[in-house]
């Protein structure tokens, strides 16, 4: 087993973190826990907000629920609580779910609630990108394996 610690969105590894109080469990990303020390995260959770929530979507700078709630702060907070993990156990990549207002890495939705994709990242995917850590969506686990060096 690597010792390189990778952390991952909590609802790819079937953790019932996301926003309805399901999973996105993905078996290939599971099946790397033979490889390396995967550690799930939930940047929602660790920034407050409850399991289930209403859906957010990022409109500007800004994240509201579909309620209208602005929960910019949230996500704020989770982000920041993700990237002090990461430092503390030197983390160099992450696996995050891609769509999701904290960790999209190549899309996030529209603002609208529409379900229309827009090309962007979430708060956390961000901040990670802009301290040094290489983000990976689950669709990119040959890319994740191919930078392994």
């Amino acid at each position: 087993m690597k010792n390189e610690i990778i952390i991952v969105s909590a609802c790819l590894l079937g953790l019932d973190t996301k926003y309805d109080g399901g999973n996105n469990r993905n078996e290939r990303i599971v099946a790397l826990s033979k490889t390396y020390v995967l550690v799930p995260l939930c940047p929602e959770q660790l920034g407050g907000l409850s399991t289930p929530r209403p859906p957010s979507e990022i409109k500007g700078n800004s994240v509201f629920s579909i309620k209208g709630s602005d929960v910019t702060k949230n996500f704020l907070k989770g982000a920041e609580e993700a990237l002090k993990f990461a430092k503390l156990y030197g983390v160099k990549r992450a696996i995050l779910k891609d769509g999701s207002p904290s960790c999209g890495s190549n899309y996030i939705y529209d603002g609208t609630f529409t379900g229309r994709k827009v090309r962007g990242n979430g708060i956390t995917a961000k901040l990670f990108k802009r301290n040094g850590i290489r983000v990976y969506s689950e669709n990119e686990i040959e890319r994740f394996l191919i930078d392994e060096k």
